[in-house]
C-alpha cells in the first residue's frame, strides 16, 4: 500500500540534495576488463562542445543520444561502457572494454572499442590519461615479477595489496610509449562491486594527484621573484630601523610596486594553491580507503605518494604562506613609511606655523605703528575741518579767536581719535577670541 504524501512546505533544492549522494555511483566491473580514463580541463564553451561530441558518439554507434547534460552520465553499448563525469575544473571520461579477450595486458584498452577518429576530436586539455588492465589472479602472474615488468616497459613498479590482500595493484605513475599511464589490477577474491570501487578509487587517486601538481610549476615560477622582493623589503626595513636619511617618495614607490606584484601573484595563484590543497586531501582520503598491505619488493601507493606528492604540495603551500607573509610585511613597512612622512609633514607644518606666528607679531607691531600714524592723519583732517568751520563763523561776524580755539582743539581731537581707535581695536580682538 502506497503512503499518502504529506502536504508540507519542502525546500526547492531538497530533491537535489538527496540526489547529490547518488550522482556518481560506483561502477560494477567483471573479473576481466580493460579500462581507459581521461581527465580533460575545459572552458565553458569547450564543455558545451564536449557534450555535442558525446552525442555524436551515440550517433556513430547507432544508439539514442542524451538530450540534456548531467553531472554523471553512464551508458553501456554491448561490450563498451562509457562514463562521463563533469567536475568543477575538469571533465573525466571512462571507457570500459567488457569484451572477452585473450590479448596480453595493454594490447587492448578501453579506447580500443571507440569508433576510429572520435577521440581525436575531443576538445580540452588532457591532464590525466591512463589504462587499467583488470584480470583475475593466476599463479603465473602472482609468482613471476618479470611477467609484470614487461607489461610496464621495464619501469620501476609501485604496488600493494589493497582491501587486506583481496587484490593486487601495480603501476609506475609514469608515461609509457603510448603517452598513457598504466595500472594493473589482479583480482583475488573481490566481488564485481568491490572491484568497481577499487578501480574507481585508483582512477581518482591518479587524477587528483595530477590535478594537485598543477600548482607546482606556478610555485616554481613565483619563487625567484619572491626571493628578490624579500631582499628588497629587508633592505628597506633595515634602513628604516637604522633611521637613515631616505627619499620617502622613492621608497613608497618601491613598496607600492612590490605590493602590486604580490597582489598579481596572489590573483594568479590563490585558486591554484587552494585547489591543490583540496585535491591532495582527496588523494589522502582515497589512499586511506584502499587499506593497503605491502607487496614484497615494491613501495606501496601510500608510501610513494607520501614520499613524492606530499613534498610538492607542501612546496605550494609554503609559497602561498610566503605570499601572505610578504603582503603583511609590505603593509607594515608602508605604514612605517607613511608614519615617517606624516611626522616630517607635521614638523614642516610646525615650522610653518612658527614662521606665520613670527610674521603675525611683526604685522601686529606694524599695525600699532600704522595706528599711530592714523591718529595723526585723522586728527590733521579733523583740525582742518574745524579750521574751516571757525573761519566760516568769523566771516559770519561771530567773535571767534581762531588760533586759540585751534590750539585748544588739537590735543582734544588727538586724544579723542586715539581713544576711539583703541576701542575699535579691542572690539575686534574680543570678536576674534569669541570665534
Amino acid at each position: 500500500m502506497t503512503a499518502k504524501p504529506v502536504a508540507l512546505d519542502f525546500h526547492p533544492l531538497r530533491a537535489d540534495l538527496y540526489q547529490e549522494l547518488h550522482s556518481r555511483p560506483f561502477q560494477v566491473l567483471p573479473p576481466s576488463a580493460r579500462v581507459s580514463h581521461i581527465a580533460v580541463i575545459t572552458t565553458p564553451e569547450q564543455r558545451k562542445n564536449q557534450f555535442k561530441h558525446l552525442q555524436s558518439l551515440h550517433r556513430m554507434l547507432g544508439e539514442p543520444w542524451p538530450e540534456e547534460e548531467v553531472t554523471c552520465y553512464e551508458q553501456t553499448f554491448d561490450q563498451l561502457r562509457i562514463r562521463r563525469e563533469v567536475h568543477m575544473e575538469f571533465t573525466a571520461y571512462t571507457f570500459t572494454n567488457l569484451a572477452p579477450s585473450d590479448a596480453e595486458p595493454f594490447e587492448e584498452t578501453g579506447i580500443s572499442a571507440l569508433p576510429h577518429g572520435w577521440l581525436k576530436q575531443l576538445q580540452g586539455t588532457v591532464v590525466a590519461a591512463f589504462h587499467i588492465d583488470v584480470s583475475p589472479s593466476s599463479a603465473h602472474a602472482r609468482d613471476e615479477p618479470a611477467f609484470m615488468r614487461r607489461h610496464f616497459e621495464g619501469m620501476r613498479l609501485v604496488g600493494s595489496s589493497p582491501q587486506e590482500g583481496a587484490a593486487r595493484v601495480l603501476g609506475t605513475f609514469q608515461l609509457h610509449s603510448d603517452n598513457f599511464g598504466r595500472f594493473m589490477v589482479i583480482n583475488d577474491s573481490m566481488s564485481d562491486s568491490q572491484l568497481g570501487r577499487l578501480v574507481q578509487r585508483l582512477m581518482e587517486i591518479e587524477t587528483y594527484r595530477l590535478m594537485s601538481l598543477l600548482a607546482l610549476p606556478v610555485a616554481r615560477d613565483i619563487t625567484p621573484a619572491l626571493n628578490d622582493m624579500d631582499q628588497q623589503l629587508a633592505t628597506i626595513t633595515q634602513a628604516l630601523a637604522d633611521n637613515e636619511t631616505l627619499d620617502e617618495q622613492t621608497i613608497l614607490a618601491k613598496l607600492t610596486h612590490i605590493a602590486a606584484k604580490i597582489e598579481a601573484f596572489r590573483a594568479h595563484s590563490t585558486f591554484r594553491f587552494s585547489a591543490t590543497k583540496a585535491y591532495h586531501q582527496l588523494v589522502l582520503t582515497r589512499l586511506e580507503e584502499l587499506r593497503e598491505d605491502e607487496v614484497s619488493g615494491h613501495l606501496t601507493i601510500t608510501e610513494f605518494m607520501t614520499r613524492r606528492l606530499t613534498p610538492a604540495v607542501k612546496t605550494c603551500e609554503s609559497v602561498g604562506v610566503r605570499l601572505e607573509d610578504l603582503s603583511r610585511r609590505v603593509d607594515r613597512a608602508s605604514d612605517m613609511m607613511r608614519t615617517r612622512v606624516e611626522l616630517a609633514i607635521q614638523s614642516q607644518n610646525q615650522e610653518l606655523l612658527s614662521s606665520m606666528d613670527r610674521r603675525s607679531r611683526i604685522q601686529l607691531m606694524m599695525q600699532h605703528t600704522v595706528e599711530g600714524f592714523s591718529v595723526v592723519a585723522i586728527s590733521y583732517y579733523l583740525i582742518g575741518l574745524l579750521s574751516l568751520g571757525l573761519s566760516a563763523l568769523a566771516g559770519a561776524g561771530y567773535p571767534v579767536n581762531k588760533p586759540v580755539a585751534l590750539g585748544i582743539a588739537i590735543p582734544v581731537v588727538l586724544a579723542t581719535v586715539f581713544v576711539v581707535i583703541r576701542l575699535i581695536h579691542h572690539r575686534f580682538i574680543r570678536m576674534a577670541d569669541r570665534q
